[in-house]
């Protein structure tokens, strides 16, 4: 499947360390089961790539929320972790919040979705405003608590700075994470990291005019609010993979996608990582649109692409909340089915604290539980 590792000798170099126990043991299925048994009964969770790949052919679902910013706030999400724990993801994920400011919020959460309400969950963990030692005390709360999956980001700069940079003793990029995870502990957690489909914003510049694009660039530049045309060239995109095979080859075991909104995008951004050697797993992020502001506003923010068909609908219905989210339901049943239909057997919402249209999405494609409604 196009999504997944493939088979041969390129899927055995993407082979993890659990991986590599689990063939010494025998090998198959059972050996990957066995060892995520193992890890639960030492008192961490499974690694998400052993989960992933025990899946198979199987389609599953995972669900990605912030810290919020009230103890309300804290309160109406863990009511809606225990709703949608009933839809059976196979993870929940948790982020750390702009320019680091809720760590503390974030292990808590993490945490207590694990052993209150018996997910296995994901921390994301990022290079702001992150010294070495509070790194470190990352790592050892979460090892204490038994958390054991991480996704290893730069981050955005903290509020009121323009250009990331990094605090003293602290690290400038996912990659310099990755290593130092590794280092420092070995094969004890499973790093996922991120990957960017139109290429990452920061390599999204501006089309000058009588500058020609290739059927590539194309294919994924972004039209901005202003008209002007941007795109990730073909030079900065290589780069780019180049990067993301670095992260992988340190040690990073999975990839969740940047939001997009042109599935063919992502198709060609798996393809392409596919034929650069990267081999892990690639999981599209879905980003649940809620509103047209906040759709606007993250697609400036991230530089997405957005069909021309799409856009004109968008700004049709603007005005009519209700249009709005019957849209955005659509689209997703829509854009997932293509996904579960070229090899994406996984999908990770974007959620953005809510579950009115994760949930819907979910009926539409079949794998919602039943008994389970979204509410607000």
């Amino acid at each position: 499947a196009l999504l997944r590792p493939e088979a041969g000798a390129s899927a055995a170099a993407a082979r993890t360390a659990t991986d590599r126990r689990a063939a010494a043991r025998g090998g198959g299925r059972m050996a990957v089961e066995q060892e995520a048994r193992d890890k639960a009964a030492s008192g961490g969770a499974a690694h998400l790539v052993d989960l992933v790949r025990n899946q198979g052919e199987a389609p599953w679902i995972a669900f990605e929320f912030f810290p919020p910013k009230t103890e309300t706030g804290v309160a109406n999400l863990y009511k809606r972790l225990e709703r949608l724990k009933r839809h059976k993801p196979l993870y929940i994920d948790f982020t750390w919040g702009a320019g680091g400011s809720t760590s503390d919020l974030t292990l808590e959460l993490t945490q207590t979705a694990q052993e209150r309400f018996g997910y296995v969950a994901n921390m994301h963990l990022t290079c702001t405003n992150m010294q070495r030692e509070k790194l470190d005390n990352a790592l050892e709360v979460s090892r204490k608590v038994g958390i054991r999956n991480i996704l290893a980001l730069r981050g955005d700069p903290p509020v009121g700075q323009k250009d990331f940079k990094p605090v003293d003793t602290g690290f400038s990029c996912a990659l310099d994470l990755v290593r130092y995870i590794r280092k420092e502990t070995g094969d004890e957690f499973c790093l996922t990291v991120a990957g960017y489909p139109e290429g990452h914003p920061d390599r999204i510049r501006k089309v000058i005019a009588g500058q020609s694009l290739t059927q590539a660039e194309r294919a994924r530049c972004v039209k901005m609010e202003d008209g002007s045309v941007h795109v990730c060239s073909d030079n900065e995109f290589e780069a780019e993979l180049a990067y993301l095979k670095a992260k992988v080859d340190a040690g990073a075991q999975m990839i969740v996608t940047q939001m997009f909104y042109d599935v063919q995008v992502f198709l060609n951004f798996v393809k392409a990582c596919r034929d650069y050697g990267i081999n892990v797993p690639i999981v599209p992020g879905i980003m649940c649109i809620t509103s047209y502001g906040g759709f606007k506003r993250m697609c400036g923010f991230c530089k997405t692409r957005v069909p021309e068909h799409m856009a004109r609908k968008m700004e049709a219905i603007k005005d009519d909340a209700e249009a709005v989210e019957e849209y955005a339901v659509q689209w997703g049943i829509e854009t997932c089915r293509t996904l579960l239909a070229n090899g994406a057997n996984g999908l990770h919402f974007y959620t953005l604290n809510l579950d009115k249209i994760v949930v819907p999405i979910l009926e539409g494609l079949g794998l919602a539980d039943a008994g389970v409604s979204a509410e607000e």
